[in-house]
């Protein structure tokens, strides 16, 4: 195939779009997941003594140690069965909206990106959140919830079915700069590594990696803001909340970011920064080479498939 008509794979098949998505969002969070698991325990603003990490490899080793060697994959299943779904919508309508504002034009625009890029994650994130709060509470050292399903209805019981949105115009405030500013480095690095456009799974691992590490260190604030919305950390909400007998919660994006600095001060809003750059750095790389991959290959399949009917309409 040449460069050019990869270029303009984007305005083909949504149902290219859809599949390459979902296999680029299982691969994305299930490759990644024990480093997820890291960076919410180092989020954690009052940590329990026995959940307290030196680096990466020491939370790692001493999780699997302590808590058994699945530890670390503790709500992965949830991530699993969700990411696919979401992440086909999300590249789907990406891609959609792109096309949308820029056509086959292939010149570099960072204002269609950073669009469809903000509308992209308001649908992706409107199917994530649930499955983030799941996950982020069963990550959690000393998790009292016994898998998928008791989390989810113990939360729905206590909580009410707020409490799987309650973080969610955060993680909107922190997932469109995240996603702008991630596609419009990964683009704008895409065409400068690979100017002539076509299939190269180097430029897109380099370009995903980039486009990763940069969004990710910008928006940890937010990320730290979410976490604590998530799991609603019983240490912290004791102390910051209303006297013994009341039930409380900590609710929006202001009061977790007040929280946070009650709790740690200005570098509170930077807990886990280290993990979470290490974690999207190679999520990133894997999300666009798998993407890419999957939307070259069932193109191409695709196009054969066509290509062997074509005789046979003709013969009737």
């Amino acid at each position: 195939m040449e460069d050019s008509d990869y270029e303009s794979l984007p305005t083909e098949r949504v149902s290219v779009h859809l599949l390459a998505g979902g296999a680029a969002g299982v691969m994305e969070h299930c490759v990644m997941y024990p480093v997820d698991c890291v960076k919410t325990r180092m989020q954690s603003l009052k940590p329990n003594p026995n959940a307290q990490y030196n680096n990466m490899i020491h939370a790692i080793k001493k999780m699997i140690q302590s808590e058994g060697i699945l530890a670390p994959l503790r709500g992965i299943n949830i991530v699993a069965m969700g990411a696919g779904p979401a992440h086909a919508l999300y590249f789907s309508s990406y891609e959609a909206i792109k096309k949308l504002l820029i056509g086959n034009n292939t010149t570099h625009s960072p204002t269609a990106y950073v669009l469809a890029g903000a509308c992209a994650t308001v649908f992706h994130d409107g199917a994530m959140n649930p499955i983030e709060v799941i996950k982020q509470r069963l990550q959690m050292y000393g998790s009292p919830y016994r898998g998928v399903i008791h989390c989810a209805t113990s939360v729905f019981k206590e909580e009410g079915i707020r409490a799987f949105y309650r973080s969610y115009t955060t993680q909107l405030s922190m997932n469109i700069p995240f996603q702008t500013l991630h596609f419009t480095v990964y683009e704008y690095a895409r065409k400068a590594l690979n100017p002539l456009g076509g299939y190269d799974p180097k430029t897109h691992v380099i370009a995903g990696a980039t486009a990763g590490a940069v969004a990710s260190a910008i928006t940890t604030p937010l990320d730290v803001a979410k976490t604590l919305l998530n799991t609603q950390e019983r240490s912290v909400v004791n102390l910051v909340g209303t006297p013994k007998g009341h039930v409380y919660y900590v609710s929006g994006m202001f009061t977790a970011f007040r929280t946070i600095y009650q709790m740690r001060g200005f570098p509170g809003y930077f807990q886990g920064l280290q993990a979470r750059v290490i974690f999207q750095m190679p999520s990133c790389a894997i999300c666009w080479s798998v993407y890419e991959f999957f939307k070259h290959f069932l193109h191409l399949t695709t196009e054969e498939s066509e290509y062997h009917e074509i005789p046979a309409t003709q013969g009737n």
